[in-house]
C-alpha cells in the first residue's frame, strides 16, 4: 500500500466580484490529479510559478480542503477525519516551509519553537525535553547552545535546518518539502539537500519534494512529475524524465538548466507567448499557445494521462506521443 495515494485531486479558489462580491468564476489551481508515492520514495514536483505545486502540496497535508477528489494517507483519505484523526494525521505528515525566516516565530527563542509540537500533542511530559530538542538539534547540524537563541540570530541555512528540525521532532511518515532550498545560496543549498537524504536514510522518510529547480530535482527525486496550469503532463523516474522525456513542455523546462561550463553550446528551447490565465485555461490541450508541435487535435481535445512505457511507468498527456 502507498504512502500516499491522490485520486482526482481538484481544488478551485473563487473569484469573487463587484460591490455584493459574488463569484464571479474559479482559479483551477489543482484540477483532476492523480498519482501514488510509496514509501521511502521522494516525489519530485516541478513547474512554473503559479502551476499549483503550493496548492497541491497544502492540500496533501490538509491545510486546503478540497474541491473534490481525494487524499489517501496510507489507505485512509484524510478529508474524512475527525478532529481526533486529523490531529493523529498531524504527527505523521510535516512540512518544511519555502521561508524559514516567515515560518519561525521570531519572538520565540529555539527552544520554545521546537517545543510547542511537543505541548500541542502531549508528549511534553513522557520525555525529557531539554535533552530531546538538543538531540534533534545536533541531528540538523546545530548546537546545543542554540536552543537559548532566536531565528534572527541564524543564517538562512541555519534556519531552515531549525525548519527541519520541527518537521522530524514527533517522527512523521511524509514530509511535504515546498522549496525548501529556493531561497537559499547554492553553495548552501546542497549541504540542506544533503542533510534530507541522509535524515531520510535513517528514519525512513517519504519526501513530497516541491521546486521549480529541475536541477535541484534530480539530485534528491526518485520519481518527477511535471506540472502546468494545475495539471501534471507528465510523470516518470527520475532518469527517464532527464533522458527520455516526451512532453514538450518538460524538454523545455531542461532546456533552460544551466551549464557550469561555458564553452558548452546548449540549444535553448524558448516558449513563445505569456502563461495563460489559470482562472481561464486554453481550451483543449492547455499547453498547445505555448508548444512548437501543435496540432489541430491539441486544440479541441485534452489529453488524458497515458502510460507510455510500463517498464518505467513512464506516464505522459500529450497527443504528439498518442500518435507515435
Amino acid at each position: 500500500m502507498p504512502v500516499l495515494e491522490v485520486v482526482n485531486l481538484k481544488k478551485y479558489f473563487p473569484v469573487h466580484k463587484g460591490v455584493f462580491l459574488r463569484p464571479k468564476g474559479f482559479i483551477y489551481a489543482v484540477d483532476d490529479i492523480s498519482f501514488i508515492v510509496k514509501q521511502g520514495e521522494t516525489l519530485g514536483l516541478v513547474g512554473e510559478s503559479g502551476c499549483g505545486k503550493t496548492t497541491l502540496g497544502r492540500c496533501i497535508t490538509g491545510l486546503y480542503d478540497k474541491t473534490d477528489g481525494h487524499v489517501k494517507f496510507c489507505g485512509e483519505d484524510i478529508f474524512s477525519f475527525n478532529s481526533k484523526q486529523l490531529k493523529e494525521f498531524r504527527l505523521k505528515a510535516q512540512v518544511i516551509f519555502q521561508d524559514p525566516y516567515e515560518s519561525l516565530d521570531a519572538r520565540q527563542t529555539i527552544k520554545e519553537i521546537l517545543k510547542e509540537k511537543y505541548i500541542i500533542h502531549k508528549k511534553e511530559s513522557k520525555i525529557n525535553i531539554d535533552e530531546e530538542i538538543a538531540t534533534l538539534l545536533e541531528k540538523v547540524g546545530l548546537q546545543r547552545t542554540d536552543m537559548s537563541k532566536f531565528p534572527h540570530e541564524f543564517s538562512g541555512g541555519q534556519r531552515q535546518r531549525i525548519g527541519i528540525a520541527r518537521a522530524i521532532s514527533l517522527n512523521p511518515e511524509l514530509i511535504v518539502c515546498d522549496e525548501p532550498v529556493s531561497a537559499l545560496d547554492v553553495s548552501v543549498q546542497s549541504k540542506i539537500l544533503n542533510l534530507l537524504l541522509k535524515l531520510q536514510e535513517e528514519m525512513k522518510l517519504t519526501y513530497v519534494f516541491i521546486s521549480h529547480d529541475l536541477a535541484v530535482v534530480k539530485h534528491i527525486s526518485d520519481r518527477i512529475a511535471v506540472m502546468y496550469l494545475g495539471k501534471i503532463v507528465e510523470i516518470a523516474d527520475a532518469d527517464s524524465i532527464y533522458n527520455k522525456h516526451l512532453h514538450p513542455y518538460t524538454e523545455a523546462l531542461l532546456s533552460a538548466i544551466p551549464l557550469p561550463d561555458p564553452k558548452i553550446k546548449k540549444r535553448r528551447i524558448i516558449l513563445k507567448g505569456e502563461l495563460p490565465s489559470i482562472q481561464n485555461p486554453p481550451k483543449g490541450c492547455r499547453f498547445h499557445t505555448r508548444c512548437r508541435h501543435t496540432m489541430a487535435v491539441c486544440k479541441e481535445e485534452e489529453p488524458g494521462l497515458l502510460l507510455n512505457n510500463r517498464e518505467k511507468e513512464h506516464y505522459v498527456a500529450c497527443h504528439l506521443q498518442e500518435l507515435k
